[in-house]
């Protein structure tokens, strides 16, 4: 217990620190717009530069210098993911105006927001898979202006190509050569040179996570996302291989990942936990890998599949793998899940990159309370209302007296002035 008071005074103190810094970045930016933004992208690791945005002609040009290969994964994952965004969209439909009584019709419309940024992480590794999955849903929900904000390369002015690249091909209107908190004060609060949006979404380290929920409510975010996470139910008929390759994937992201495997088998228990080891001495992230995996991996034994199945609605994680001999006959025990992996066929790597779902998934127990990224997150469905001379003769009177009785007099003054002199 006292190594655990240990551990959390550390967490405090850290996140004190962090929303402090933070905090700085967003005021300075606020006040200095494009100087300070300069500033804090040669501080951590870019090249001075005279203008922050990427011209589009270095996206053409980093688009046509990635190996053939790439390029054909990369618009293959494009196109399946542009595909099922569009499937969502459309399955979001326009309400037109429908009679509920006499004379009052109501309905609504679905209107893209006018602007977001896309943040796409460049840290450790050049994430490009990340501007797919964000860009293309908000072009398919016909955002009018959709930008991205990504990091330099350490001593450069430019990002990785393959970012550059992955933005061409999924279609970005903008995109920017800048990182960390220093871009999301930016794009909420504008500067000379970059103009405010109406929402951020992405993830990004604990500064670009900070910096989302402090900046909230003067932009629309995604959420809050925190380490990746993968939670494997498997029975007996699961491949200890299959799995430990899977905790693996999620363990090298960061120390901070989660592998979590739930089986109601011992035997792939210690098979499982075998192959981990197994495998990380022939993985070149082994060193993230292995430093994840001992501080905030598990393997759980559970009594039942359904004892299983609870034990995941309680944890919730950010991708859930269904590695049972009958997947699909769990999958109603199952509710918190951002996005659900169903038989050991559905790898989560395919959902990472070119299955075309999307991989911007709510961690840290959200997914009890949202789903991941989605066309529909830069859709608003905004109601309306029109009401005729005798439907305001029919709803008049009781609004009058509701307003009334909650003391709100104008309130029930304009109610009546639908039907009589006040």
């Amino acid at each position: 217990m006292r190594y655990y008071k240990e551990a959390k005074a550390k967490e405090l103190s850290q996140n004190t620190r962090i929303f402090a810094a933070v905090r700085e970045i967003i005021e300075r930016v606020g006040k200095h717009g494009d100087i300070a933004v300069a500033d804090y992208n040669v501080k951590f690791g870019g090249a001075p530069a005279a203008s922050f945005r990427v011209p589009q002609s270095e996206l053409e040009r980093a688009y046509e210098e990635i190996s053939p290969e790439l390029r054909g994964a990369i618009e293959r994952a494009a196109a399946n993911i542009r595909k099922f965004a569009e499937l969502q969209r459309d399955s979001l439909w326009p309400l037109g105006e429908v009679e509920v009584e006499e004379g009052v019709f109501l309905g609504h419309s679905v209107i893209p927001v006018d602007s977001c940024c896309c943040y796409v992480p460049g840290g450790n590794h050049p994430l490009f898979s990340t501007a797919l999955m964000l860009v293309i849903p908000a072009k398919a929900a016909g955002v009018p202006r959709v930008c991205a904000a990504v990091p330099p390369m350490r001593g450069s002015v430019l990002p990785h190509p393959a970012t550059l690249a992955a933005l061409k091909a999924a279609g970005a209107d903008e995109v920017y050569a800048v990182g960390g908190a220093q871009a999301i004060a930016a794009f909420a609060c504008g500067t000379e040179t970059i103009a405010p949006v109406a929402m951020i979404v992405g993830p990004g380290n604990k500064y670009v996570t900070e910096a989302k929920r402090q900046v909230y409510g003067k932009v629309g975010i995604d959420f809050i996302a925190g380490p990746s996470e993968v939670l494997v139910i498997a029975d007996d008929s699961a491949s200890p291989t299959v799995a430990a390759a899977d905790i693996l994937a999620q363990s090298e992201h960061d120390c901070d990942a989660a592998g979590i495997l739930v089986t109601t088998s011992e035997r792939l228990a210690r098979e499982t936990e075998a192959e981990v080891t197994r495998q990380l001495a022939n993985l070149d992230t082994a060193e993230t890998a292995a430093k994840s995996w001992e501080e905030n991996g598990r393997i759980i034994i559970a009594d039942s599949l359904s004892e299983a199945a609870d034990i995941a609605n309680e944890i919730a994680p950010e991708h859930l793998e269904v590695n049972v001999k009958e997947p699909f006959e769990l999958m109603g025990l199952l509710r918190n899940y951002g996005s659900l992996f169903i038989g050991e066929g559905s790898a989560e790597v395919f959902g990472d990159y070119v299955a075309g779902t999307n991989h911007t998934l709510p961690t840290m127990g959200a997914a009890r309370y949202t789903g991941g990224l989605s066309v529909i997150n830069f859709l608003k469905v905004c109601t309306f209302q029109h009401i005729t001379p005798q439907g305001a003769a029919k709803l008049a009177p009781d609004a009058e007296t509701m307003a009334a009785a909650e003391g709100l007099t104008a309130h029930a003054k304009a109610a009546a002035a639908r039907i009589r002199k006040i």
